[in-house]
């Protein structure tokens, strides 16, 4: 089993499949790395050299952010939305969902699931 970035690579898929397992790298970008290291795609993992893993190893390090440090930076960026109080920062921190519609769509993050329409709602709050 090769190892990237601290990250274990399933042997028996295709070297462009398998580095999408390291976070940071998605299709498009082990398209590219592939590309300038001038490995087959279609390879599979296992049969990549050592030599094949350490020009992938060495592309990723210098070019990218990926793993550690890219956790690092997404973890710090939702801190400063929720120091400054932006709106974000507050929807973070409820747990609720950042972007768009909140009524239907995030019923899980809220905590009323139904599995029927009418059934699971919430009680209408009382009159003071």
């Amino acid at each position: 089993m090769a190892r990237i970035s601290g990250v274990n690579i399933p042997d028996n898929k295709k070297i462009e499949i398998a580095l999408t397992y390291i976070y940071g790298v998605g299709p498009s970008l082990s398209k590219m790395v592939l590309k300038t290291t001038g490995i087959n795609p279609v390879k599979k993992a296992k049969e990549l050299t050592a030599d094949e893993v350490n020009k992938i190893q060495n592309v990723i390090e210098k070019n990218y952010r990926v793993e550690g440090e890219l956790r690092r930076e997404v973890l710090g960026n939702i801190k400063r939305l929720k120091e400054i109080a932006a709106w974000r920062g507050t929807r973070h921190a409820r747990k609720l969902p950042i972007h768009g519609r909140s009524k239907t769509n995030s019923r899980t993050l809220r905590g009323n699931l139904r599995k029927t329409m009418g059934s699971g709602r919430r009680p209408p709050a009382m009159p003071t």
